[in-house]
Parts: C-alpha cells; structure tokens; sequence
C-alpha cells in the first residue's frame, strides 16, 4: 500500500483503487486479511494482497456463481458452499428454494472481519434457518463424505496456500462423489486474459467427469482485468439446452431480482473464438 494508494499484481498485470483508509489488517493462521475503504467502491476484502470482493460490486461475481446452477437445477434443496467467507454467495442462494446449505468456511476470522466491516454482503444469511456455517477444512470435510448435495459451489481465493488443494483432481473427484445423480458444481476458474493456464486447467479437470460443461462469463471492475470465469460441471442438465425463455421462468417462479444476471448473458457461447484459443492450450491474445 502506497500512500493512499493500493495496487494488485496479477502476474504482469497491475491495477490501482484509491483508498481512504485502512480499516482492518491481520494475519489469521492461512492467510493475511485486509478491510479498506475505497472511494469507489465502499469497503474492500484483501486476503493475501487480492482483492476478494467489495461492498458496491459484489453482487455481480455472487450472482453468476449462484444464479446459473440453482437456475440449471430444477429443484435444488441441498448446496454445499465451500469457502464463501464473505456471505455473498449464501445471501444469494437463500433467495431459491432451497432447504439446507452447508457453508464450510477454513478461515473463521474472515467471517468475524467481513461481519463487522462488511455486514451488507452477507446480511442476515448467516443466521438464516436453513444455513448450517461449519468452521472447516472443506476439503476435508468432503473426504469424510457421508452427505449428498444437489449444488456443490466452491468460491475460493486463487490456487495458492490452503486453497490450492480445491483445484485438484482428487478435490473434483470428491465434489463429484458428493453430488446427487443430478447434481452441479461451478467453481471460480479465474481471469480469461491473464490467468488462461487456470481457467484451462479447471475446465479439463472438470471434462474427464462431468459429460456437461459451460464456462461462466462476468464482468467484475474490481478483479483483475475484468473479464472473470467460473466454470460449471453438471451430470445430467445441459446448460446449453435451456431457451433464454426457459431460464426466465425458473427465475420468475422463484421471484428472483438479479442486479446483473441475466438469461442470455451468463455463459461464454461454446464456440467463442477466445475461449477456445485458451482451452486448446493458447493464450486469448494468440495469432
């Protein structure tokens, strides 16, 4: 942090948000957690020097990592949250139909600082009926098993330190395990511009067991470079055979009012010459 400046580096990619004050910093026992005020963009979340969400933009990452599988799944009553420290994505998938959902969070101090900092992300989820928030290794709370999920979402940090295992085969394979014959996991894969290695990886690793796959497509300000992924694996629902008609009615029966999602624009189109230069080991800028 330069004066009233704070800059994130993302391999040769940088980017700057002005800063009015710091409000929080720590380190817990995984990693290093910053709260500052921006002038844009209200209270910002730094875990290890990336910026993880902020109080005006969070809705959008929260949104396209919710809305599409809970939207694809015609009855989703059991989620499994893995990370999701922050609250958005539990907000967010209260607002379907659903009956329980497991939060399993590693690090308890990011849900203390985000609370207390950050208080409208999250909202009154974590106190909700339905929600079950468990101070775990979700990692290892998916090797125990024992319990199946019609949604598996991860929302991680980017594959360094503890979060590193959530991008593994043997994570997915256990994601998969856990899921019910029609089950979907979307996990975050990264920046489509400056982070291609990632977004090809998770997507292959995901290809050897979901027969049905789509690349989620967001526009986050604040993550480096703009243009970020998620990518969604599902065993039976093909996300590409739903109209734009179809995907509106589900949202409409459940009185959804998104902010950002929408039908038509939520996943890259299968045949987007960018992502297919990525997937088939280039880079988006390759001749």
């Amino acid at each position: 942090m330069d004066d009233d400046w704070l800059e994130e580096r993302l391999n040769n990619y940088g980017q700057r948000y002005r800063i009015k004050k710091l409000l929080y910093k720590e380190r817990s026992p995984f990693q290093e957690i910053e709260v500052v005020e921006t002038w844009d963009w209200g209270a910002m979340l730094l875990l290890d020097g990336a910026v993880q969400t902020t109080e005006r933009d969070e809705f959008i990452y929260h949104e396209m990592l919710v809305h599409p599988p809970l939207l694809l799944h015609p009855a989703p009553r059991k989620v499994l949250i893995v990370g999701g420290g922050d609250g958005g994505v539990l907000r967010h998938s209260l607002q379907h139909p659903v009956e329980e959902i497991y939060m399993v969070e590693i690090d308890e101090k990011v849900l203390e600082v985000c609370e207390k900092y950050m208080p409208s992300i999250a909202g009154d989820s974590l106190r909700d009926e339905r929600a079950r928030v468990l101070i775990e290794d979700g990692f290892a709370f998916l090797e125990e098993g024992g319990l199946k999920f019609d949604i598996i979402i991860v929302d991680s940090t980017d594959p360094i330190g503890e979060a590193k295992k959530l991008f593994s085969r043997r994570f997915y394979q256990l994601a998969y395990n856990a899921l019910e014959k029609n089950g979907i996991l979307v996990t975050q894969s990264g920046s489509l511009f400056y982070q291609p290695q990632l977004l090809r990886d998770v997507y292959y690793k995901l290809s050897s067991l979901f027969p049905h796959l789509a690349v989620i497509m967001m526009l986050v300000p604040t993550y480096p470079g703009v243009v970020w992924t998620a990518t969604l694996g599902s065993k039976l629902y093909d996300p590409f055979q739903l109209t734009p008609e179809e995907w509106l009615q589900r949202a409409k029966e459940r009185k959804l009012s998104p902010k950002y999602w929408t039908a038509k624009l939520q996943f890259f189109p299968q045949n987007f010459p960018l992502l297919q230069k990525v997937l088939q080991g280039g880079t988006p800028f390759a001749s």
